[in-house]
């Protein structure tokens, strides 16, 4: 509909353009807001109020002029005029009936736009570790970035997808060296194990296939891998440990152990990551970076600008001279590369390949490491502007009213894998997304496995199957449901029926908004509005019941609410069952 406005209203002030009420040459940018209060028609605009000064005139006086201009449609029964200028149009009867054939017609394809036709997106996401299993901090962002995702690509936009693999740097070191002082123990070794190297079950697996490929060959007596390691700070006493796996295995040994641990652990990520619906285009490795000299010539690079110093035997950017509270190393003084020196490289990659967004989803606990990546960005003549950085918020798990505490290093915590399999696929998606991704959220596990309102999958996947349930009826009764495009619309007159259509109406408004704003949990709010209004109606009246046309009306009118629910839920990455 809002395309039909947008016709009517730029015809107007065409027309006051030629009339000389506006500068021939004046911009306009006509909004619609759909209104709060029926009172207030369907939809608003503030473009008298935004024109007023260009025109000269009061903001209400030139409403009146561009409601005057208006071109008649029967779309449009009336236009109003409120407050200081704001025009408020109301949508003929006919033209809300009008929805439920264009989303029948459409199919998959209602609400979809061209937003961003022409223009590509790299959306980068999840992007753990390969240390360990994904877990549910993890799991909302996966959700989140691949709802995001299909949300951008129905408006038009080219998306790729793509998981940076964090596969260099100390937290691999830390695996590397867990699984080896595991390995020690099978070989009969007297280690004490560092309360903070990698304690999960699955270091002992990956402990265990490095035993069977290798034997006894890799042993090294206790005293020698912790001699000098007695008294020093937990977290130097770990680097000792890594320094000494280096030194006593040799690179060839160390490889090898650091990489069955990798190699398992990344094909568990693609694997949990498939089963839960998310599928990446692209997989970018840290070690690829370091090994094309990609680092060494970023450092180069920016050390061009003439924005690097050393001291204290490092190499620093001077990210204070693009706002940043202090500057930053990007070379150690033993030579290596810190890890902000690597995303430097990676982003400047990132921007190379010509995409005309780039979207990073990160912990909110990065919140504070944007503004040094942006700084090395413009010191590199880059545009910042076409980073946009999505914060997402840990997920707090609730059994039985209580918390489930979670510690990644201590082997403690619910991997997603386990979720899927307590609360499905489906009801954890649904879940993640249901809120704005940097609010908190608290996850109820109980909730989530429910089969009542309360749970908001549940209610919407009913929704779909009820409608579905109809249709099976209306088969098994020989009620004949062709053709249901000719069907009298005229004759859904009833509250519920009227705030069906309505509805359905609105969703290409929710995915431009979606879209707009980064914000696929407004799909799933949508939803559940959706849902509740085709439950209502589903309880009120009888569809099958009816006389002929009237039970075709409503029938179609069920028909391109399942569709719209079908759409919705696709855009989540969450199935629409027929039955439940």
């Amino acid at each position: 509909m809002k395309k039909q406005l947008h016709h009517l209203f730029a015809s107007a002030i065409e027309r006051l353009k030629t009339d000389g009420v506006l500068p021939p040459d004046q911009h306009v940018d006509v909004r619609f807001e759909r209104t709060r209060q029926p009172e207030h028609g369907d939809f608003a605009t503030n473009v008298a109020l935004a024109l007023g000064k260009a025109a000269g005139r009061p903001p209400r006086e030139l409403a009146r002029l561009i409601v005057a201009a208006l071109p008649a449609s029967t779309d449009v029964s009336k236009v109003d005029i409120a407050g200081p200028g704001f025009i408020n149009v109301f949508v003929s009867d006919e033209a809300q009936f009008q929805v439920v054939n264009a989303v029948r017609t459409a199919g998959v394809q209602y609400g979809r736009n061209d937003l961003g036709a022409g223009k590509s997106v790299l959306v980068e996401f999840v992007s753990a570790n390969p240390t360990g299993p994904l877990h549910v901090g993890h799991g909302r962002g996966a959700a989140f970035g691949d709802a995001l995702s299909r949300v951008l690509r129905a408006s038009g936009y080219r998306v790729e997808k793509e998981y940076y693999v964090n596969d260099a740097g100390r937290q691999m070191d830390i695996l590397a060296a867990s699984v080896w002082l595991r390995y020690l123990e099978l070989c009969g070794e007297d280690v004490c194990f560092p309360d903070n190297a990698y304690q999960g079950d699955y270091i002992f697996d990956f402990a265990a296939t490095l035993h069977r490929r290798v034997g006894d060959r890799y042993r090294h007596a206790a005293e020698d891998v912790f001699a000098d390691t007695e008294g020093l700070d937990l977290e130097i006493r770990l680097d000792a440990l890594i320094d000494g796996a280096k030194r006593l295995l040799g690179k060839d040994a160390y490889e090898e152990i650091l990489d069955i641990g990798r190699s398992a652990l990344l094909e568990d990520i693609r694997s949990d990551l498939s089963q839960f619906n998310v599928e990446y285009d692209a997989w970018f490795s840290e070690r690829a970076l370091a090994q094309g000299n990609h680092i060494e010539s970023a450092i180069k690079e920016l050390e061009s600008t003439g924005n690097l110093f050393e001291r204290d035997d490092a190499l620093w950017f001077r990210s204070t001279a693009y706002g940043d509270e202090k500057d930053r190393v990007v070379v150690r003084e033993n030579g290596t590369p810190t890890y902000f020196a690597s995303d430097i490289a990676y982003h400047l990659d990132k921007y190379r390949r010509g995409f005309d967004v780039l979207i990073n989803i990160w912990g909110a606990d990065h919140h504070g490491y944007l503004t040094r990546v942006r700084a090395a960005l413009q010191a590199l003549g880059q545009d910042a502007e076409r980073l946009a950085v999505l914060l997402v918020q840990f997920a707090v798990l609730y059994r039985g009213g209580e918390k489930i505490s979670m510690s990644t290093r201590s082997g403690e915590f619910v991997t997603l894998r386990q979720l899927r399999h307590e609360v499905g696929t489906d009801a954890a998606r649904f879940f993640y997304v249901q809120r704005k991704s940097d609010q908190h959220m608290d996850f109820d596990l109980d909730l989530a496995k429910s089969q009542s309102a309360e749970n908001p999958v549940y209610y919407v996947q009913y929704a779909h199957a009820r409608i579905c349930s109809v249709f099976r009826q209306a088969a098994e009764r020989d009620i004949d449901v062709a053709d249901l495009n000719g069907a009298e619309l005229s004759l859904l007159s009833e509250n519920h029926e009227l705030a069906l259509l309505n509805s359905i109406s609105r969703f290409p408004d929710v995915v431009e908004s979606a879209t707009l704003n980064y914000a696929p949990h407004q799909v799933a709010y949508y939803l559940r509005e959706l849902a509740n209004d085709l439950h209502t109606y589903y309880n009120a009246h009888n569809f099958l019941g009816a006389d002929t046309a009237l039970r075709r009306a409503r029938l179609a009118l069920i028909d391109a609410t399942r569709q719209v629910l079908v759409n919705g839920l696709e855009l989540l990455g969450v199935d629409a069952p027929q039955s439940m």
